[in-house]
């Protein structure tokens, strides 16, 4: 599971420590542990790879809810976000180490550098986008060295320097620990060509994937890597299409009465680059590529991945094949009822997936 095969495919959830999405504003405390075990628990069982558990500026600590998760589960796997920049990378090299260990394998790291200033700025960080993704560099080649280096190295960049640094604690592989990795300006992508082991889109058109794709494998080629590629989307299932789509239509509402209730007026132009391609692909119409639903990215500014894929769990199954056929081979996939949806995708979606490529691997034998 650490390292997947080329072909292999991958689903991963997500964790939140509560329950709330666009559609449920936040209550109670920041974190209900019942909730969160049972959240967990229900992808485990629904046959997820991995949970994601997400890093934002307010949010409680991803390291310590993802060991809670792992305290609570047995096999399925934690694609932790973590905030480059903010502590040293050895130390939080030697953090995801001893995690990895203490869970026997189950770490991967989702490395993010920020695309918003002014959430950065609530943590204290003022570098331009450009410099952070330098510094994230510079902390992925440090946090790869810690993990696999026999002994001690120096190292001296523009963000970063130490001498003789060494981790008696390694990764359960020896090759390290699992690095994800998104952003879609040119810096981000040459950071991604030298780091990636996964690189994570949110739900665009097939169009802008099969790009986006193309971009990153350009710029890993010279450093002789072959990414895996991710795509996250909000799969918005029902029993027929039309009982999908109105469903859709009525989580759209719901996400409306949400923010007006919140007082969250017009949503803020985004400065994130992925965000501006949600938001792109949206000014082309509410549906696209047949199953393709952008009006809850419009509505919501594309603040997070918020496209989703609307029909039943068989025809968004052949959504996700399509781009499966582009290169895509983990999907993120999480909904506006986070529990609710999170079942029915182990339930309905993730097996559809599997019997449709296992029909396609039986035609080519047959072939």
């Amino acid at each position: 599971m650490r390292f997947p095969s080329p072909d292999a495919i991958e689903f991963i959830g997500f964790a939140a420590p509560r329950y709330q999405s666009e559609t449920h504003a936040p209550e109670g405390p920041a974190i209900d542990r019942d909730y969160l075990r049972l959240l967990a628990q229900a992808h485990e069982w629904g046959g997820f790879d991995r949970i994601l558990v997400a890093f934002y500026a307010t949010a409680p600590d991803a390291l310590l809810l993802s060991a809670q998760i792992a305290a609570v589960t047995d096999r399925i796997g934690l694609m932790i976000a973590h905030r480059t920049g903010f502590t040293a990378p050895t130390v939080a090299a030697r953090q995801f180490a001893t995690l990895d260990q203490l869970t026997g394998g189950r770490v991967a790291i989702h490395a993010i550098s920020g695309g918003d200033d002014r959430e950065l700025a609530q943590d204290g960080d003022h570098l331009t986008k450009d410099q952070r993704y330098a510094r994230t560099d510079e902390f992925l080649t440090i946090a790869r060295q810690v993990w696999t280096a026999a002994s001690p190295f120096d190292f001296a960049g523009a963000h970063y320097r130490v001498e003789r640094a060494f981790s008696e604690v390694k990764p359960v592989d020896p090759r390290g620990i699992p690095v994800f990795f998104g952003g879609a300006s040119p810096a981000a992508i040459a950071v991604a060509g030298r780091h990636a082991d996964t690189y994570a889109l949110w739900g665009e058109s097939l169009d802008q994937v099969r790009e986006a794709i193309a971009r990153v494998r350009a710029a890993a080629a010279p450093h002789g890597r072959d990414p895996r590629f991710s795509l996250s989307f909000r799969p918005i299932l029902a029993d027929t299409e039309e009982a999908a789509w109105a469903r859709a239509e009525d989580i759209l509402a719901r996400t409306r009465a949400t923010r007006t209730a919140q007082g969250l007026g017009p949503a803020a132009a985004p400065q994130n680059e992925g965000s501006r391609r949600l938001l792109a692909a949206a000014a082309q119409g509410n549906r696209l590529d047949a199953r393709l639903y952008t009006a809850i990215a419009r509505e919501t500014g594309a603040s997070g991945n918020s496209t989703a894929l609307v029909g039943t769990p068989e025809q968004v199954a052949e959504a996700l094949l399509a781009y499966h056929d582009l290169g895509v081979r983990t999907f993120l996939i999480r909904g506006f009822d986070p529990l609710e949806d999170a079942i029915a995708y182990g339930r309905d979606l993730i097996p559809a997936v599997r019997r449709l490529l296992a029909r396609r691997a039986s035609r080519a034998e047959a072939a």
